[in-house]
């Protein structure tokens, strides 16, 4: 038997066959490598939450402890007591949906009209919206202001939203993944006497799910977080937004209570880690779905 074997083992060599390729082991530095960027992340996380609910005495104990002696939530109370952090949420609450949600539309519509319609210089549009991911926002910022000024929408809630509604990056991500889909669909849905509108909402976004929360995810982190522009547009506490709110706390309380701004700031935090923990499934998928391609 092995007589037979070894023949067509070298036959097998002779006429080109590799041996099956050894799975490499990960390389203990790789290990060591990735714990050291864990930490760079992780350590500011667990200060915060450990400052949060630390007694403020304790904050400056020493030698330091791993975990308060007694977890307190009077950070929290001591927090929604000094600024008013509910109007704060409810302000950036609004902001980030209707922001968010205009802002998908509006990415999803352009970037089917990209992937999907031929229309006089397509090609060039295309490029002007590759090189708006090249302009800082900041750029924009005066420019805004001004038309946000003369139609009168300062310190409201349309003033905030509407600069930011358009999506370069939003438009982009979804026309790449849109070109990848299989024509044969839309061509049979076509057929069936389906319109654009109807192809784009029951065909085009079921089919790229991944791209679409990938878009709505970032929109939604965008939204929230953003600090200048609201802060520019807005001169009134109860228009404030959470991030605006942060920073009033800390000119109002100053930075001796670490305690409640460590509170405040895990409130801002919190709600946008766990939508991340909830979207990062598809946040790998929706990059990949959206490979370049020409």
């Amino acid at each position: 038997m092995s007589a037979l074997a070894s023949p067509t083992r070298e036959t097998t060599t002779a006429a080109g066959g590799r041996p099956p390729a050894k799975r490499r082991k990960p390389h203990l530095a790789s290990y060591l490598m990735l714990g050291l960027i864990a930490l760079v992340f992780l350590v500011p996380a667990y200060w915060m939450v450990l400052a949060a609910i630390k007694p403020n005495d304790e904050i400056y104990q020493w030698p330091f402890t791993p975990w308060p002696s007694e977890p307190t939530t009077e950070n929290f109370s001591a927090a929604l007591a000094a600024a008013p952090f509910d109007q704060f949420f409810m302000n950036s609450l609004l902001v980030t949906t209707v922001g968010a949600t205009v802002k998908v539309a509006l990415a999803a519509l352009t970037a089917y009209a990209f992937a999907f319609l031929p229309f006089p210089g397509k090609k060039w549009l295309f490029l002007g919206v590759l090189g708006a991911l090249m302009v800082p926002g900041h750029v924009t910022l005066l420019l805004n202001y001004s038309t946000i000024s003369n139609l009168g929408l300062i310190n409201t809630y349309a003033g905030i939203i509407l600069p930011g509604l358009g999506s370069a990056f939003g438009t982009f991500l979804l026309r790449q993944h849109f070109l990848g889909l299989p024509k044969e669909v839309l061509e049979a849905a076509e057929l069936d006497g389906a319109g654009h509108l109807r192809k784009l909402w029951s065909f085009v976004l079921p089919m790229s799910k991944p791209a679409v929360i990938t878009v709505a995810l970032i929109a939604v982190i965008d939204e929230w977080n953003d600090f200048i522009w609201p802060l520019l547009v807005t001169n009134t506490l109860d228009m404030r937004t959470m991030p605006i709110g942060l920073m009033f706390l800390k000119q109002t309380e100053g930075l001796d209570d670490w305690g409640m701004i460590m509170a405040a700031t895990l409130m801002i935090v919190l709600p946008m880690l766990l939508l991340f923990l909830f979207a990062q499934k598809y946040i790998i998928n929706g990059m990949a779905g959206a490979a370049v391609r020409r």
